[in-house]
């Protein structure tokens, strides 16, 4: 099966989405399957494009053995809803224009966020005249709006009336969370076209270690306990209660030192106002590759997995839970709904209410004061990753792949049989 994929994040991008299209992407092909992915230039998170990249009309590249596509777009610092919108559009454009050059897929698959990706991909299946599946991380425009980004209006309701249309016009619609299946069933969509393919992590990479003795000694953590954020610095994220948590640590919690590995929109504000307000004990890393995120799970006695509190973020499962999981790194979670659902079970984490200091720091108080608990934490989010392995989820996703481009594996792998039969 020839699979073309779009996406505005993928690889050297360390963000979320890019890590899930890169896994997905090398088991197809393991699996015999031709994928081709359509991306822009690195940019993200900080929209600077990255060291080695220099935009230009396109560039294609195998990347960790993927052939990938890059195509320029409007790239702007990640501050803004409209500078946003714009690097949004022209993405549509740029990658609405090279689809025709691209070898001729059997399937389309398109992922947000955020949505205009999904515009591109759905006119990339209609010049290929092939079936175009829609892969919904978030409820766009519904996200934006939660965090403020964007008020409801005129410009909102456009942005749902295209939601709506690629909805219907989806042959398959591939989403990350049960809730989010249902609200899309609640919005008059056929259940029969909706799969759930959740997150998770690539447990041959990721699992509970030591961190480097050097790394302690950088960050001066040898006598204490790491509280880490791990991911964006967002506006979806409230990190402000961070800040405040540990303003109230530096006196009933001493031994907390918070370490924010990430960057995003939110991140510069932060770090300043951290420093304004003499917090020692918040250190702010920045971006650091996928693979250097390890180390800083590891580095971790436990972890914040936050979110703002409004409704929409209880249909969301933060991708970071599932590398915590996987690394044996204990969780504080102040997400309800989909999340509490998922880690309850687990017995991994502790879930505080939302928006509440006081909670936060007598979680991370009790936490830092209790090792025995830590190690139980820990023992079980490792055990509970195994349910989130990463190729399997891959796997899921191309099995309804094939479901829908019924006899295509087969065809493929009886091309593979008769190229290997003449050359050998």
């Amino acid at each position: 099966m020839r699979i073309l994929f779009v996406t505005d994040h993928y690889p050297p991008e360390a963000s979320a989405p890019s890590i899930r299209c890169s896994t997905h992407a090398k088991r197809w092909i393991e699996r015999g399957h031709q994928v081709t992915m359509l991306t822009n230039f690195p940019n993200h998170p900080d929209g600077k494009v990255f060291g080695g990249y220099r935009q230009s009309l396109y560039k294609r590249e195998m990347y960790d053995n993927v052939d990938v596509l890059r195509v320029p777009t409007l790239v702007f610092p990640n501050r803004g809803a409209i500078l946003r919108i714009l690097d949004y559009l022209s993405f549509v454009l740029t990658a609405s224009l090279a689809s025709p050059f691209v070898a001729r897929p059997d399937v389309v698959i398109a992922t947000s966020p955020h949505i205009f990706a999904a515009i591109a991909g759905w006119i990339a299946s209609r010049v290929h005249r092939r079936p175009f599946v829609f892969e919904v991380r978030d409820l766009w425009p519904d996200s934006i709006v939660a965090v403020g980004a964007m008020k409801e209006g005129r410009v909102v309701n456009l942005v749902r009336r295209v939601e709506r249309f690629l909805y219907r016009h989806s042959d398959l619609i591939v989403t990350v969370t049960h809730t989010t299946r249902d609200v899309l069933m609640s919005r008059g969509i056929d259940a029969d076209k909706i799969v759930v393919v959740t997150n998770g992590a690539d447990t041959s990479k990721l699992a509970p270690g030591c961190a480097p003795s050097s790394l302690r000694e950088r960050f001066g953590t040898e006598n204490k306990v790491v509280v880490s954020y791990i991911g964006t610095v967002g506006m979806a994220h409230g990190l402000q209660l961070i800040l405040d948590a540990a303003d109230e640590c530096l006196t009933r919690v001493p031994e907390a030192q918070f370490i924010i590995v990430g960057s995003g929109a939110e991140r510069e504000e932060l770090q300043q106002q951290a420093q304004r307000r003499g917090l020692r004990n918040v250190l702010f890393v920045g971006p650091v590759s996928h693979d250097e995120t390890i180390d800083y799970w590891h580095l971790s006695d436990f972890t914040l997995v936050l979110l703002k509190n409004t409704p929409l973020f209880r249909t969301v499962l933060p991708s970071k839970v599932f590398e915590a999981l996987a690394t044996g790194t204990p969780i504080i979670a102040n997400v309800r709904g989909e999340l509490e659902r998922l880690l309850e079970p687990l017995d991994a984490a502790k879930i505080i209410e939302p928006d509440s200091v006081e909670e936060l720091v007598r979680a991370i108080a009790e936490l830092a004061r209790d090792p025995a608990r830590r190690r139980l934490l820990a023992a079980n989010a490792a055990a509970g990753s195994k349910r989130y392995e990463r190729t399997a989820l891959a796997d899921s996703m191309l099995e309804a792949l094939q479901r829908l481009c019924p006899g295509k594996h087969e065809s493929d792998r009886s091309d593979r049989d008769l190229a290997q039969d003449k050359t050998g």
